[in-house]
C-alpha cells in the first residue's frame, strides 16, 4: 500500500465484496472496516437474524483469513476460548490445543450470556493481541479482529458487560432490519443458495496489516488532537454521568479518525472525520447516573450535545 489511492481502492474492493451478502448497510460496513483498519474491535448490538454471523464470515473470506465462532453460554470456561494443554500418552508430553481465538476474525456470539470471568478471558486477548497459557506466551494470528454480539432486548440470564470491558471495543453499532427493497434483495439472492458460498477473497491478510500500518501514518494536526481531547474531557465534568470517557476512548477516536481519513483517500484528518465517528466510538464508554438513565437521557444524546458545545477547529 504505497499511496492513498491504492489504499482507498483496496478498501473499496472489500466494501463491495461485503455488500454482496450484507444488503443496504453501507454506513455500517464502513464502520466495521474503519475499526478493522484502526486495529480495533466491534461490538454489534442487534436482535437475532439481522446478519451478524454472515458479516463476520464474509469479512474472513474477503481477506483470506481464518474464521472462528465462539457461542457464549453460561457454562463456557476461559480455557474453551484460549485453549488448553492435554496429555499425549504416545510421547508422554503435554501438547497445547489452541482455542478459537487463534483466528483472524473471531465472532464472539452473545458475549453477555457467559460469566464475567470468561468474558474477561476474551477481552484480555483483545487488548494484548496475545495470550499466556501455563506461563508460555503465544502470539495470535494477525490481523486479529473480534466482532462480539449481544441482544439489546433480551436480558434474562445475561451478564451485561461492565463499562471497563465495553471500553475495549473501538465501536459499538447495529445492523438493524433492512428496508423493504433490500429485504427483497436478500430473498432473491438466497433463492438457490446463500451468496456467502460464492464469495471470494479480494485482499490478503498481509495487505490488511500494511493498511493498518499506513493508518498510523495519517497526519493529525494539533488542533484536531485538541478537539478530540476537548470532546472527551467534556464527558468527565458532565453532572449527568457517573463515568466519563477514559484516555483509551480518546485514543480510539484518534485511531478511527485516522482510518476514516485513509478510507476517504486523504493523508490527514479533518474535523468531519472526528464528528462522524464520535457517537459510535464514544457513546458506549459513558455511564449515566440513575436519575438521567431513568429520565430518558441517552448516551448518544450526551455525545451529540458535547459535539454541539465544542467549537470546531478551522
Amino acid at each position: 500500500m504505497d499511496t492513498n489511492g491504492q489504499f482507498a481502492a483496496a478498501a473499496r474492493r472489500l466494501e463491495v465484496n461485503l455488500a454482496k451478502v450484507i444488503h443496504g448497510k453501507p454506513a455500517t460496513l464502513r464502520l466495521v472496516l474503519t475499526s478493522l483498519l484502526a486495529s480495533g474491535h466491534v461490538l454489534l448490538e442487534d436482535v437475532p437474524g439481522t446478519g451478524k454471523t454472515t458479516l463476520a464470515k464474509a469479512l474472513a473470506k474477503s481477506i483470506s483469513g481464518i474464521f472462528k465462532r465462539i457461542q457464549f453460554t453460561p457454562d463456557l470456561l476461559p480455557a474453551d476460548i484460549t485453549g488448553s494443554s492435554f496429555y499425549n500418552p504416545r510421547d508422554g508430553h503435554f501438547e497445547f490445543r489452541p482455542g478459537p481465538v487463534f483466528a483472524n476474525v473471531v465472532l464472539a456470539d452473545e458475549i453477555n450470556r457467559t460469566s464475567p470471568r470468561t468474558q474477561s478471558a476474551l477481552l484480555e486477548v483483545m487488548s494484548e493481541n496475545q495470550l499466556t497459557v501455563e506461563g508460555e506466551r503465544r502470539e495470535l494470528p494477525q490481523p486479529f479482529f473480534v466482532i462480539a454480539t449481544q441482544n439489546p432486548i433480551e436480558f434474562h440470564g445475561t451478564y451485561p458487560l461492565p463499562e471497563a470491558q465495553l471500553d475495549r471495543f473501538a465501536v459499538r453499532l447495529t445492523l438493524g432490519y433492512p428496508d423493504h427493497e433490500h429485504e427483497m434483495e436478500v430473498l432473491a439472492s438466497q433463492h438457490e443458495h446463500h451468496p456467502l458460498e460464492d464469495l471470494t477473497s479480494v485482499i490478503s491478510c498481509q495487505e490488511i496489516l500494511a493498511m493498518q500500518k499506513q493508518v498510523r501514518a495519517i497526519r493529525v494536526d494539533t488542533a484536531i488532537a485538541d478537539y478530540i481531547v476537548r470532546i472527551v474531557q467534556g464527558t468527565r465534568t458532565d453532572i449527568r454521568l457517573r463515568l466519563g470517557i477514559s484516555p483509551r476512548g480518546s485514543l480510539a477516536l484518534y485511531r478511527t479518525s485516522q482510518a476514516a481519513a485513509a478510507l476517504a483517500g486523504r493523508d490527514y484528518i479533518i474535523p468531519e472525520d472526528v464528528r462522524e465517528l464520535a457517537v459510535p466510538v464514544l457513546a458506549h464508554r459513558i455511564m449515566l447516573d440513575t436519575k438521567s438513565k431513568y429520565g430518558g437521557v441517552r448516551n448518544e444524546q450526551v455525545i451529540e450535545e458535547s459535539l454541539a458545545r465544542i467549537p470546531v477547529p478551522r
